[in-house]
């Protein structure tokens, strides 16, 4: 899939063996679901490049303790381990590593062992002790040497320390890296809980106060708050002003005689006032009974928020995570410095070690001085558009206060009428997307319209205004509350012409998949026709086959994996304390592979078939063969992914019938086709925060678009500019003129033609255990992947 190997900017694997170097893994501090995802991508892709690969067993004790508690992994050792929660090696506050004769003791233990590449998984406090380490090696060697305990050839052979770290925290509390470890299963937990409580809160017309984790860092509350549409919020980072209680109870009340039949008021459990007093989650219980006389009940998490089994995305995070340390490992030479493994946007970057635990140190400095703007900056641009997006929501001023917004605009250059509609498939996160839209435009001073059923609802005149309170609680619903069909506007471009003329509708945002995308190219094409098409119309994607021109990810589809993860778990399980059994299972996504490749990475899957990787039999052969050998060791389940439309002749029962037959007397097959349950469920709690700030930023596009095409009384906008999709790419939110990713479209099987996460499928491979040649680019990210057929001696080993 990638073009020719080029010698200038690619280093060759074989120049990255870990052949005679021994590498170990740690997890220490608390706890974070995925940690167990990260050891078993540093295990299997160390086995894989030929070093040796040590557990430390709890953290920096067991370094400090040496003894069983450095051991050699195996690549069984670590099977069965990726869906686990916590770590599984163990986790230990270790307060003789602060010593320096702990850190001696320490230092022994991997010498003797020939230990000199570190991979460290921890928060700020670990990975700074571990750079520590690394700083003191050279000196901690000759004390050693001085007393005997280690020769000079010892110290030659080991002397410089290796360290790459990963940030694994539930509170994403680290500087440099956009998402933690663990982060997103705790936000899971968080959203688990907050859907349970609104059924019982509605019930009883009750105030749920939730204590969250975060007694440093907001990102819990703030990013919860966003997901669930909570009534208030406090967090360390936006104390609120002075009257705070006043406002608050005027604000909860407010929604009361709206109708509203709960309300939602989540603290971070560090969460101070301006004058850096704690606010406690029985302060503002108190505060609301003593006010309102509202019934109000608190609800503390807890360490639930640790617990549970790893969402799809931490899986597939630390996976990355785990692959990128050791190769960091193998480049690093001997002046290279501690690094740590990050996430910005959507790429896995090495950033220097100790420049983010400087900045993540700043943060809390900021904060004892009360400069809470600054301590947002430095937390991070992912912060910054949580926080930014929060605000715009809490913005909204009483009824009697907003715009009188008529059907014209000749008065009022700053009203306007903004029509939102779902096009395509139903996807988990359209309704958090649309209940934003409405709310920003509101407070933008926007006249909001609905239109159900799309495209079709459109031309048929199914539009009406919706306000403020019609979207409450929208953000926890799956589907689409305004109802989405596949229908394309091009037979029917007069009468929606028409309509937009009736409501006087100054702008378009769609919100769906590839039929979203397609129905705009014909209504910005039949712009010479139609002058209501001349105003500005912007796309967000929603889709759970993630197949959209122009962004990374779309609305829907961390949902749908996280899906077919659960379920794959549940499938393997059903299998525990039977014989040897294959799994094969089919997803959704069109022609894209997207759900099948992720899916399967999150999963542990054996083998994933796509259409964007052409194979034929001999493929199949090799992966049966694969898959046999490794169930005559101590593999007892096998996990083969089928995107829907990957091949033609291939099909989910041919493939079954394959692997039935050459599989038997070795394993046996069952299949399970996941249909629709990938498009039902409620949303991830990315999918409602992706699409709350995503909705928010396309709005006020639309506002400034408006503002700039308003001329003699009415807008006119015919540019391509003014018809935008709103993607990321890579590391930013980004408006793309729809008709400059034409060329970026292939649209008979209606993907993208160039798709990041094909650069997956090599990580997926190594550590299903594949023998393959790979590149590695400039910045460390697999490029290039070539299945070799396995040979019997290959599994022998285990390597």
């Amino acid at each position: 899939m990638t073009g020719p190997r080029r010698q200038d900017t690619r280093k060759f694997v074989e120049n990255l063996s870990g052949a005679g170097k021994s590498i170990a893994v740690l997890t220490s501090g608390g706890d974070a679901q995925g940690m167990n995802g990260a050891v078993r991508a540093v295990v299997r892709m160390g086995i894989y490049v030929g070093a040796k690969v040590y557990f430390i067993h709890e953290g920096y004790q067991g370094m400090v303790d040496g003894g069983d508690n450095i051991k050699e992994a195996t690549w069984e050792s670590v099977s069965s381990m990726l869906q686990v929660g916590g770590t599984v090696i163990g986790s230990a506050r270790c307060k003789e590593f602060r010593t320096h004769e702990g850190r001696l003791k320490a230092a022994h233990n991997l010498v003797q062992r020939g230990i000199t590449n570190l991979c460290v998984i921890g928060g700020d406090g670990s990975l700074t002790g571990a750079n520590l380490f690394k700083e003191e090696w050279s000196g901690l060697l000759n004390e050693l040497l001085e007393q005997g305990l280690i020769d000079e050839e010892a110290v030659r052979r080991n002397s410089v320390l290796h360290i790459v770290g990963m940030v694994g925290s539930i509170d994403n509390d680290f500087c440099g890296t956009d998402m933690t470890i663990g982060t997103d299963s705790a936000l899971h937990r968080i959203i688990e809980v907050v859907d349970a409580i609104m059924t019982t809160a509605q019930s009883h017309q009750r105030t749920f106060v939730l204590e969250v984790m975060g007694r440093h860092c907001g990102y819990l509350a703030l990013v919860s708050a966003l997901a669930c549409g909570a009534d208030w919020v406090f967090f360390p980072e936006m104390p609120p002003e002075d009257g705070w209680e006043d406002n608050m109870c005027q604000k909860l009340s407010e929604n009361r005689s709206r109708g509203s039949r709960l309300n939602i008021i989540i603290v971070a459990e560090g969460a101070i006032d301006s004058q850096g007093q704690h606010i406690s989650s029985d302060f503002v219980k108190n505060l609301v009974v003593g006010r309102l006389g509202l019934d109000t009940r608190v609800t503390i998490l807890g360490h639930v928020q640790r617990g549970g089994t790893p969402s799809a995305f931490d899986r597939i995070l630390a996976s990355r995570m785990g692959v990128e340390a050791v190769v960091a490992l193998l480049e690093a030479s001997a002046d290279t410095p501690a690094c740590v493994v990050s996430l910005v946007g959507n790429e896995a970057v090495r950033l220097p070690l100790m420049e983010c635990v400087q900045i993540t140190q700043e943060v809390q400095k900021a904060m004892d001085e009360k400069n809470f703007d600054e301590a947002v900056r430095l937390r991070g641009r992912s912060f910054e558009h949580n926080l930014s997006t929060y605000r715009l929501l809490a913005s909204r001023k009483a009824d009697s206060e907003l715009p009188n917004v008529s059907t014209t605009t000749n008065n009022l250059e700053s009203s306007f009428n903004v029509a939102v509609l779902n096009v395509g498939a139903p996807a988990a996160g359209m309704n958090a997307a649309v209940r934003s839209a409405v709310r920003v435009g509101i407070t933008e001073g926007h006249k909001m319209f609905a239109v159900n059923d799309g495209f079709e609802g459109f031309h048929k005149g199914q539009i009406k205004e919706i306000k403020w309170g019609d979207v409450g609680g929208w953000t926890g619903q799956g589907g689409s509350l305004l109802g989405t069909k596949r229908t394309l506007p091009g037979k029917h471009l007069d009468k929606i012409a028409e309509q937009m003329r009736i409501h006087n509708i100054n702008a378009l945002l769609v919100i769906g998949g590839f039929e979203a995308y397609m129905g705009l190219l014909e209504l910005s094409s039949a712009r010479d026709k139609y002058s209501e098409f001349c105003v500005p119309m912007v796309m967000i994607p929603a889709t759970v086959s993630n197949n959209i021109p122009g962004s990374d990810l779309s609305i829907g589809s961390d949902t749908a994996l996280n899906a077919i993860t659960d379920t794959c778990d549940r499938i393997k399980q059903s299998a525990s304390g039977t014989k040897r059994r294959v799994f094969i299972i089919e997803t959704m996504g069109g022609y894209c592979g997207y759900l099948a490749t992720v899916g399967g990475l999150a999963a542990g899957a054996d083998a994933v078939y796509i259409f964007e990787e052409p194979f034929d039999i001999r493929d199949l052969q090799t992966n049966v063969e694969h898959l046999t050998h490794k169930m005559k060791t101590s593999i007892q389940r096998g996990l083969v992914l089928r995107n829907e439309n990957c091949n033609e002749n291939f099909t989910t029962d041919f493939i079954y019938q394959l692997y039935s037959e050459e599989g038997r007397g070795v394993f046996d097959c069952r299949k399970n086709i996941l249909g629709h349950m990938q498009q039902g469920g409620a949303p991830s709690p990315f999918d409602r925060n992706f699409g709350t700030k995503v909705a928010a930023k396309a709005i006020q596009w639309i506002t400034r678009m408006l503002k700039e095409s308003y001329k003699g009384g009415i807008v006119f906008a015919n540019s391509e500019e003014s018809v935008c999709l709103l993607g990321m790419r890579r590391r930013a939110m980004v408006f793309q003129p729809l008709a400059q990713l034409q060329g970026e479209t292939d649209f008979v099987h209606r993907i993208p033609k160039d798709q990041w996460w094909l650069k997956l499928r090599p990580v997926m491979k190594i550590l299903a255990k594949y023998k393959i040649d790979y590149d590695v680019s400039e910045s460390g990210q697999l490029e290039h992947v070539t299945q070799v057929r396995p040979k019997e001696s290959d599994f022998s080993a285990c390597i």
